[in-house]
Parts: C-alpha cells; sequence; structure tokens
C-alpha cells in the first residue's frame, strides 16, 4: 500500500477543487464521469453547471425531450453519450425508483456506462471499494509497472485492471481513484511528466529506468480516411431547409443542411450535392454560389465540408426520404435546433448575415 499512502497524502493537499467532488451526489457524479468521457475538465465545466440548472436531478432528465438534451450538450461532441444519459435515466426512474443503484454490476446495466465509469460511480459516490480505469490512470500505472505493451490490447487491459484492483485501499477507494486520476492530468502528463514533483517518483520503475517519456506504448493507429462533402442551403421565402438526422446514425437526431459525401461518380461537387439532394430529399436542386468550406476531425475519420447556396427545381417539395424530419425555417429559428459542430458553424454565419442585412438595409 506504498503507491496509496504516497497518493493519498499528495491528494490530500493538492485536489482538484471540482463541483461534483464538493457535493458528490449519484447523479452529479454520474453527470460528471460521462461529461468527462474524452473531453477535457476545463470543457466540461461550464457545461456541468448549466446542465445541473436545465436538469437538477435524474427525473427532470427523464422526463425531457431528446431535443432538449441534444440542444444541453451541444458542442461537447459524442452526442451518443446523451442520448444514453436520457436512456439510463428512464431505466433508473422505472426500475430504480430514480435512485442510481450503488452496485457495480446494476451500474453496468445502464445505457452508456461502461466498466470505468461504473467503478468511478460506485467508488465515488457510493464509497464502494471499486477499481476505476480511464486514460490517465492507465498512463500512470503503465509507467509506475513500467508496461511495455501497448495500450489497448487484451493482455495490457487485464494487467491494468489486475494492477487497478490489487492496488485499491479498501474504504478509501473514491479519494484513490480521484487523485490518480489527477496524478495523471497534473503531474503524469502525456508529455513531459513532472516527475520531479510525483509524490510516486520513488515507485516509479519507469522513472528509475529513465523510461517515463516512452511510456504507455500506444497501438499503430491505421490512417484517418478524409471525406469531401457537401451541404445545401436550400432557401425560400425567406426561409431556410434543415433536416434531422435519423436515430441510430452518427450526430442522430441533430439538425443538419442536406447534403453528403463525394462519390468516385460524382464528376464535381456539384454534382455530388444534386445527387445527394435526391437521395436524400427526392426534388432536383440548382447548385449555386459557395457559401464556405469547414473542415473537422471526428473519431474515426475528417472532413471538408464545401456549403453552397441552391434553390429548388420548378418549385418541387421536398420529401425526408432519409431523415426523420425536415423543416422550413426562419434564419433566426436556427438558434432553437440542436446541431453538430460544422453545421452550427454554418447556421452562426448565416444568422450574422442576416442580422447585418437587418442592421443595414439598402
Amino acid at each position: 500500500m506504498r503507491i496509496a499512502e504516497a497518493l493519498l497524502s499528495w491528494y490530500k493537499l493538492n485536489a482538484r477543487v471540482l463541483p461534483w467532488r464538493s457535493d458528490p451526489q449519484p447523479y452529479k457524479v454520474w453527470i460528471s464521469e460521462i461529461m468527462l468521457q474524452q473531453t477535457q475538465v476545463d470543457t466540461v465545466l461550464p457545461y456541468y453547471e448549466r446542465w445541473m440548472v436545465r436538469f437538477p436531478d435524474v427525473w427532470a432528465l427523464c422526463d425531457a425531450s431528446e431535443q432538449d438534451i441534444l440542444a444541453a450538450w451541444e458542442g461537447l461532441g459524442y452526442y451518443s453519450r446523451a442520448r444514453n444519459l436520457h436512456k439510463a435515466a428512464q431505466v433508473i426512474c422505472t426500475q430504480w425508483g430514480g435512485e442510481l443503484p450503488a452496485d457495480v454490476d446494476a451500474l453496468l446495466h445502464l445505457p452508456g456506462i461502461g466498466r470505468y465509469t461504473a467503478g468511478a460511480i460506485a467508488s465515488i459516490a457510493f464509497g464502494l471499494d471499486a477499481p476505476a480505469l480511464d486514460g490517465n490512470i492507465r498512463r500512470v500505472y503503465a509507467r509506475l509497472f513500467n508496461i511495455k505493451s501497448p495500450l489497448g490490447t487484451k493482455d495490457t487491459e487485464q494487467a491494468l485492471w489486475s494492477i487497478a484492483t490489487a492496488e485499491l485501499p479498501k474504504g478509501q477507494a473514491g479519494d484513490y481513484n480521484q487523485a490518480l486520476m489527477d496524478l495523471g492530468s497534473e503531474v503524469c502528463m502525456v508529455k513531459q511528466p513532472a516527475c520531479e514533483r510525483c509524490p510516486l517518483a520513488e515507485c516509479c520503475l519507469a522513472y528509475q529506468l529513465s523510461f517515463q517519456n516512452q511510456l504507455p506504448v500506444r497501438r499503430v493507429k491505421p490512417k484517418v480516411p478524409h471525406h469531401q462533402v457537401t451541404a445545401a442551403i436550400i432557401t425560400q421565402d425567406d426561409q431556410v431547409l434543415i433536416c434531422k438526422r435519423p436515430p441510430g446514425s452518427l450526430l442522430g437526431g441533430l439538425w443538419e443542411f442536406p447534403g453528403g459525401k463525394m462519390q468516385e461518380s460524382d464528376a464535381d461537387l456539384a454534382d455530388c450535392l444534386r445527387r445527394e439532394i435526391v437521395e436524400e430529399l427526392g426534388v432536383s436542386i440548382t447548385v449555386g454560389d459557395p457559401f464556405g468550406i469547414y473542415k473537422h476531425a471526428y473519431t474515426h475519420f475528417k472532413i471538408t465540408l464545401h456549403a453552397f447556396y441552391c434553390s429548388l427545381d420548378d418549385h418541387n417539395q421536398p420529401t425526408a426520404l432519409q431523415h426523420s424530419q425536415i423543416l422550413w425555417v426562419t434564419t433566426p429559428q436556427l438558434a432553437d435546433f440542436p446541431m453538430g459542430k460544422v453545421d452550427r458553424q454554418i447556421a452562426n454565419r448565416l444568422m450574422e448575415m442576416d442580422n447585418e442585412r437587418r442592421n443595414n438595409p439598402l
């Protein structure tokens, strides 16, 4: 327990002050852990504060509409997290009387909760002796125990979970897990770890071997594909057309400007956009002037999106063939619909241009 003793002593003096720590109610810990998945603390804080005002407890979350939840989540990315929070809240209210279960196995059966999140909630909110293993903790243990096999492999995962379980101090799991998270974030960083101020330097095998900068070993990632994508800004009678992505798809439930990925058979971007609109909306369009070019990186691919002003041919009316819903909205109303990052950029630019026209009429 030499690691636990040194780490907990350090944590008492250096613990980050975070709102879910000062009031570690199960609901608050759960929301914070989901928000923190693949997201930095500084990014999460304002979202967490707004979320707690809008959805102060699990009942409020259960009763909310998916659109309200996605709107509150907009900008955090990985939107399946928000949809799973909603689904889990419904399960908690119907099966657990509105209280998160104080049991790791029961937590694991809730949508969106995996082994790490279940361990974090169980230890922090309920004081259970449950190990946790996130990216920060994996890095700390890989260096402490000089683990040279790549992260993400079956053998490495088994080894790390065995270490996490063996090192866990009974009755102090919550503080211990949070101390490891803080150590990984503030001291044992990905690049240039601050070993000179690490409370575990004397225990760290990688540090003793001057190998800390080479660990953890990461698997070689495949080349990320880069797609050229088009989007149509279709206007009619001072309104613009937006489409709601179907459930289960990437960014499901969010609104977008119609369009799609360029195919080898497309002669150019305009040809791509005309094809996509026929497939998605069943109408032909005239592709006009370029509106803007936007770049974005998703988890497994990157896009360059080319947006164009467009108009319907012969007053055809579009039909939602691939979307769950389509709407004609005024430009100011675009602010009321949750969107992904790129579509929000387009919407914001349209609203800015609309305001400029209103403020500076010809």
